[in-house]
């Protein structure tokens, strides 16, 4: 079993937050998105008491950055841009998938088409290396800046996320007499109050007439290769590190304490 953790830290200060998550949770991989930590005190902090589980697996994409119990051989970047890392994660010689991380545009500076324009292209890059490493075991975690139904997660030529995990496990579907392979995305389950944590991972109060409140732009999406080694009761919307809750009295993410945005945690037993 491997346990996976991504944050969308806002460039602030919460390395003892991420070391109470490690701990609590036995965490194998974390990956940060806008991180400003500085990599010696992370791995001080995570490997105190002389211990040396911890590892910095470099790479050329400045918006992720990733710690795990792996070493820099196993955790090998095989693409990137300036948005997404794709490594090449070994678990032993005859077992690897592929862990795919990235921090997308925001809606800030894009807008919705543009949104989708860019997914369709980040889509291409992680199916371009599946091909090139010849599997498809592949997870995509990231703030993605789009909620799961929009049209950069759902069409068939952007990241062709399914709600449906029966779906799919079908593959791939026809559409333009060309296969499009999907993603499978388990946070459409956690979108709103009925789920077991927060209704999402990011929260902003709009004064427009459209305004979702809560968000789920903090995702994880595993290919149907994939699925059985994972279990949808291990995706957890993380709110608090076992010491200090992450949420505000109103049920809001707390970036005094936390960040803007919840952190995921998802297991692979793989």
């Amino acid at each position: 079993m491997v346990t996976f953790l991504f944050w969308n830290l806002k460039n602030l200060e919460r390395l003892y937050a991420i070391d109470r998550l490690v701990r609590l949770h036995a965490l194998d991989v974390v990956v940060l998105a806008e991180s400003s930590l500085h990599i010696d005190s992370v791995l001080k902090t995570l490997n105190k008491g002389g211990r040396a589980d911890f590892h910095f697996n470099p790479g050329n994409c400045e918006r992720i950055a990733i710690y795990s119990r792996f070493p820099t051989r196993d955790m090998r970047p095989v693409h990137e841009s300036d948005r997404i890392t794709i490594r090449r994660l070994r678990f032993s010689a005859t077992r690897e998938i592929l862990l795919a991380a990235a921090h997308l545009h925001s809606k800030l500076h894009r807008s919705h088409e543009e949104q989708a324009f860019a997914a369709g292209e980040v889509a291409s890059e992680i199916a371009r290396t599946e091909n090139r490493i010849g599997h498809s075991r592949t997870i995509f975690v990231g703030d993605l800046n789009m909620n799961p139904f929009e049209h950069g997660l759902v069409a068939a030529t952007c990241l062709h996320a399914t709600m449906d995990r029966r779906i799919a496990l079908r593959g791939a579907r026809t559409v333009d007499r060309k296969q499009r392979p999907f993603f499978y995305n388990p946070m459409w389950s956690m979108l709103g109050d009925a789920s077991s944590g927060p209704p999402g991972t990011y929260y902003r109060s709009e004064s427009g007439h459209v305004a979702y409140f809560w968000h789920m732009f903090d995702q994880v999406l595993i290919r149907p290769e994939l699925l059985p080694a994972f279990d949808n009761s291990t995706l957890k919307i993380v709110d608090t590190d076992g010491t200090t809750s992450l949420l505000k009295d109103s049920g809001t993410p707390n970036e005094f304490v936390g960040s803007d945005h919840l952190p995921i945690l998802f297991r692979l037993d793989y």
